[in-house]
């Protein structure tokens, strides 16, 4: 199957061939023309495989049939559940309409509402949003979406699973009830995809691999390890190839700049990305990784959503994912578009249960290797009773370089949650608040 047998306008078809795309993928095959015909749609497939395209040409050669728009309404909304993921979406999106008279935008937080504001007034056909931001703007009245025809949630399992529900519900109150409305993600659970069935009109369904499942180019790797001897033995791992790009996931963001200055300490560049970075140092980071100016960036979890390097050769989990599901979006970075990859999970004992649960999710026995000089004071264990940490729990204190065992620095994996002043100033994308009861519901996440 080509690209020109789909039935796309000229315009997209000389982008794709300025880029050197060949034929669709899967997922693109088989949701592109769906999206023509206008049915609503459900979509999984892996991460790497191709879902922005899936959604990105089909929406440019509708909009491309209507011309430029003649108002400042858009006639289309992307929601993301972060800002790189937003950032990487408008970049696809002119890339393939560039022969296209077709204007796109991205409001995120983090940034000033003013250079949003003047591009919404100037008039915009493509609006690629995370749900804080946009709410920010219909408060405010600068943005109309009476006139969106197609709706993308992108990413859709984490959307609708991470306190992203409120602001979703709002945003789709003031959409026109006549849309179309697709859903694209990597994994569905059975739950979420029950609710998204909610506010959509007899969907379509695409799923080119089966849930969770991982690309075969990637091997898996667990290393098991006392919790205190994590930092040297992820030194250990990185010095095996000093210049090759690594993405190290960490379960907090108090853990990811702990973990960067060690790093740094130890010689390695490194920096980090999470909620509570600025947009531009978010920016910085993720430029310096890319252009290999940072050979280690330390991310938590939905920091590294929107992530999109070619032949990203490693990437580890120093603290592994309290949901397994996140393991498959994670190693997801790697082995991309048929590339080889390796994923390493530095595991320590209290890590058991997680560990289980990713086992159990991909229905594989990932291999569990010692590495000499860091074996654990105590095995893993993986049945059913296997310990978990839990949420917010500190970690045991590693040594700092050069000092003994009786002088130790903060854990990477520390579960420190910051106060809810500091979370709002650096634009986390989760709720903001400490663990307070509170009588009154939480606000709607922002990104």
């Amino acid at each position: 199957m080509s690209f020109e047998s789909l039935g796309l306008v000229p315009a997209l078809l000389r982008a794709l061939a300025e880029q050197g795309y060949a034929e669709p993928t899967p997922v693109q095959a088989g949701s592109i023309p769906l999206v023509l015909a206008g049915h609503d749609l459900l979509a999984a497939a892996q991460t790497g495989t191709g879902k922005t395209a899936a959604f990105a040409l089909p929406l440019l050669h509708k909009l491309s049939g209507a011309g430029p728009t003649m108002t400042r309404r858009p006639r289309a909304l992307v929601l993301t559940p972060t800002r790189e993921l937003a950032a990487q979406i408008l970049d696809n999106v002119q890339a393939y309409g560039k022969h296209l008279r077709i204007s796109a935008t991205t409001i995120f937080g983090g940034v000033g509402m003013g250079p949003q504001i003047n591009a919404l007034r100037r008039g915009v056909d493509i609006v690629i949003a995370t749900p804080g931001r946009l709410l920010d703007h219909m408060q405010q009245r600068t943005v109309d979406l009476s006139g969106v025809e197609t709706l993308v949630l992108d990413e859709a399992d984490r959307m609708l699973d991470m306190g992203f529900l409120p602001a979703l519900k709002r945003v789709l109150g003031a959409l026109p009830k006549q849309r179309q409305t697709l859903l694209f993600s990597a994994t569905f659970a059975p739950e979420i995809k029950a609710l998204a069935l909610q506010f959509m009109r007899e969907p379509r369904e695409v799923s080119v691999t089966p849930p969770n499942t991982v690309a075969a180019t990637v091997s898996h790797h667990v290393h098991p390890v006392d919790a205190e001897h994590k930092r040297e033995l992820l030194l250990h791992v990185l010095a095996q190839d000093s210049r090759r790009q690594t993405l190290v996931f960490s379960r907090t963001k108090h853990g990811a700049d702990k973990l960067v200055k060690y790093l740094e300490h130890a010689g390695v560049r490194a920096a980090a990305i999470h909620g509570n970075k600025s947009q531009n140092a978010r920016t910085r980071a993720l430029a310096d990784f890319k252009g290999g100016r940072v050979t280690v960036l330390v991310a938590t979890d939905i920091a590294a959503r929107g992530i999109d390097i070619d032949q990203l050769p490693m990437v580890i989990n120093y603290d592994l994912p309290m949901v397994a599901e996140d393991y498959v979006h994670r190693i997801g970075r790697t082995g991309r578009a048929g590339s080889e990859g390796m994923a390493v999970s530095l595991v320590s004992h209290d890590e058991s249960g997680l560990l289980r649960d990713i086992r159990k999710l991909l229905k594989d026995e990932i291999a569990i290797d010692e590495v000499a000089g860091f074996e654990p004071s105590s095995p893993l264990r993986l049945d059913a009773g296997a310990p978990r940490p839990k949420q917010g729990q500190r970690q045991p204190r590693a040594p700092q370089r050069g000092q003994g065992s009786q002088q130790r620095g903060q854990a990477a994996s520390q579960g420190h949650r910051p106060h809810a002043h500091a979370q709002k100033q650096g634009g986390g994308e989760h709720a903001a608040g400490n663990h307070k009861r509170r009588r009154r519901p939480r606000p709607a996440a922002k990104a």
